[in-house]
């Protein structure tokens, strides 16, 4: 069968854009799709990376919910780290962005200073706060030249979450820059009606602002439970291989890791992985399902 010249050119114009995308599917192929498979199917063996690989079943899965004593700990810190951080970013971030966002001299400069934060590369922000958060850090060269003592941060275990909250504060400036985005998309035309009726600016913050930001605090509280609840910060931060004393610190990502790469228990650590996705789709789930105090534009 002979095929038209139309259709011959269609196919040219295919095959060009698959070629540009081929990259991309690829990379999403070998550096997502197969790890995801191949973590499930080492999560049903007894794993150690190297030599041994023996099948067993479901039986990683029975031991993480039977049998390991440091599963109730670790999922009860990382959500109680995940719930606070949460609202402490979104709640800050948005005061923050409300704060600047005005049409004032060097409200530019003011909103540069708070985003550098964010570009910093994790590695050097870790190593950064350890040595500002050392006994002899210069936060406690502050303290103690005012003649107050040092603060134990994250060496002590009663003070090592408030210490992680206060670091989560670091990246308020990406929060702030995505509240100013829907600040900007609300049309004015709302505001100038609602002062015409006589609205005070409360008034209005709470019948307008809110109610037109709700699609950004969604998307932020969809981002903020996926990226808390993987938080393995503290492997670099924190004493006892990121588990901080007394366990203060140890969050399902951090013993994701030291499973792997310490006790070398790779299909187990898979099957942790696989849990802590679980956690997450489930709370996902839940938000999407009661996403209906969302407002679009188009409603």
């Amino acid at each position: 069968m002979k095929l038209s010249s139309k259709t011959i050119h269609r196919l040219r114009k295919d095959v060009t854009g698959y070629m540009f995308v081929m990259p991309l599917i690829l990379g999403i192929i070998i550096f997502s799709i197969v790890p995801i498979v191949n973590s499930f199917w080492y999560s049903l063996h007894n794993f150690n990376g190297f030599n041994k690989f023996e099948y067993i079943g479901l039986r990683n899965y029975q031991q993480l919910f039977q049998y390991d004593t440091e599963i109730g700990k670790v999922m009860g810190n990382t959500l109680f780290y995940a719930v606070l951080s949460i609202v402490l970013n979104l709640s800050l971030s948005y005061l923050l962005a409300l704060s600047v966002n005005k049409q004032t001299a060097g409200v530019y400069v003011v909103r540069v200073l708070f985003y550098i934060p964010c570009v910093i590369p994790g590695v050097v922000m870790s190593a950064m706060w350890t040595d500002l958060l050392s006994t002899s850090g210069a936060f406690n060269s502050i303290l103690n030249s005012v003649g107050l003592e040092s603060y134990t941060f994250l060496n002590k275990a009663e003070t090592s979450m408030p210490t992680l909250f206060m670091l989560s504060l670091w990246g308020l400036g990406g929060g702030m820059i995505l509240w100013l985005a829907a600040f900007k998309n609300i049309p004015r035309t709302l505001y100038e009606a609602a002062e015409i009726d006589g609205a005070k600016k409360f008034t209005c913050f709470y019948t307008i602002t809110i109610p037109m930001s709700t699609p950004t605090i969604f998307y932020n509280l969809i981002t903020g439970i996926i990226g808390a609840l993987q938080n393995n910060g503290t492997l670099m931060l924190a004493p006892l291989k990121g588990k901080g004393y007394g366990n203060s610190v140890y969050f399902m990502a951090v013993k994701i890791h030291i499973d792997a790469f310490t006790r070398f228990k790779f299909g187990y650590a898979c099957a942790e992985a696989w849990l802590l996705f679980a956690v997450i789709g489930v709370l996902v789930a839940i938000m999407f399902k009661t996403s209906k105090w969302v407002f679009y534009d188009d409603e």
